[in-house]
């Protein structure tokens, strides 16, 4: 899926959008790619001269690819995240990192999604966590 295709699901736009190309295998587990461009507003104070992608937006393009865990029921829906829980920064991410996602879904309660994440640069861990989110 691209990117004109994940937003029949995903309510972000750009800038915010934070996903380039999806799919999700036959175990339910999503694989989601996000190019860092250099142009980033999140980079451009963060920090001069040594641009890094600060750790909320890493936190936030899981979280954009953990919504897609539940795709067939997020549309017309919003996304709200009630927690990120035992998330670790491993390594940074630049602009210019094609940063490689995969998220699984480990649990539903209602309209609460529970998931967990992790976020790779040329298989390098850069970021993991568990994420919690309800559909409303």
């Amino acid at each position: 899926m691209d990117r004109e295709e994940l937003k029949k699901y995903l309510p972000h736009r750009e800038p915010m959008l934070l996903v380039d190309e999806m799919e999700m295998d036959a175990d339910g587990v999503v694989h989601s790619k996000y190019l860092v461009r250099e142009d980033e507003f999140f980079c451009q104070g963060h920090f001069p001269g040594n641009p890094l992608v600060p750790g909320v937006i890493l936190c936030e393009i899981m979280a954009q690819s953990c919504a897609m865990l539940v795709m067939d029921e997020i549309v017309g829906k919003t996304t709200l995240y009630s927690g990120i829980d035992r998330v670790r920064f491993k390594n940074p991410v630049r602009p210019g990192d094609l940063c490689e996602v995969t998220a699984k879904l480990n649990g539903k309660r209602a309209n609460m999604f529970f998931c967990e994440a992790e976020l790779k640069v040329d298989g390098k861990l850069c970021c993991k966590g568990e994420l919690s989110f309800a559909l409303v």
